[in-house]
């Protein structure tokens, strides 16, 4: 099983008995997806359904999207990762990195915890060399992320603005 450990944060494989619930739980807050797709909520079963769909791009990949576990608590957090965007076109195809957690655990540094850990991941383990994000537009937050990680603006494209990282040159 695939694990990482960052000082606060255990990065881990689904386990959808265990991790069904609390996902579906996150993912019920509007606030949380407000700049996911298309912004909508997720109910129980879009939240198993999204399990599914990246443990299989885990068994496809060899990469995906963690669940995102406090080391203290053992709660979940969120789901933090790597997976192939299929729009906008110009990144389509491409490696990005996503997330995804609780509100209770924003302002934290966990996401940039967690991303920073996935993109050492992608470069050290998988050999990937580049990565890109799509952020919906009026996502601050995530841009600021985004900067932490030494991610660069490249464009806009249907709404989202577009970054990307050169892992050859990243020196987490």
């Amino acid at each position: 099983m695939t694990e990482i450990r960052t000082p606060r944060l255990l990065l881990r494989r689904w386990l959808p008995d265990d991790d069904l619930a609390p996902l579906a739980d996150i993912q019920s807050d509007p606030a949380v997806m407000r700049h996911v797709g298309d912004g909508a909520p997720r109910s129980l079963d879009e939240s198993a359904e999204d399990i599914e769909r990246w443990e299989e791009e885990w068994d496809d990949e060899g990469f995906g999207v963690f669940a995102v576990e406090l080391l203290g608590s053992g709660e979940l957090a969120g789901a933090v990762g790597l997976y192939v965007p299929d729009a906008p076109p110009r990144v389509a195809g491409h490696i990005g990195v996503q997330w995804r957690l609780g509100r209770q655990f924003w302002g934290q540094g966990y996401a940039s915890e967690a991303a920073q850990a996935s993109l050492e991941f992608a470069l050290q383990d998988r050999g990937i060399d580049r990565v890109v994000a799509v952020v919906a537009e009026g996502d601050t937050s995530s841009v600021k992320v985004l900067e932490k990680l030494g991610m660069e603006f490249t464009g806009e494209a249907d709404g989202a603005r577009l970054y990307a990282i050169d892992l050859t040159e990243y020196e987490g």
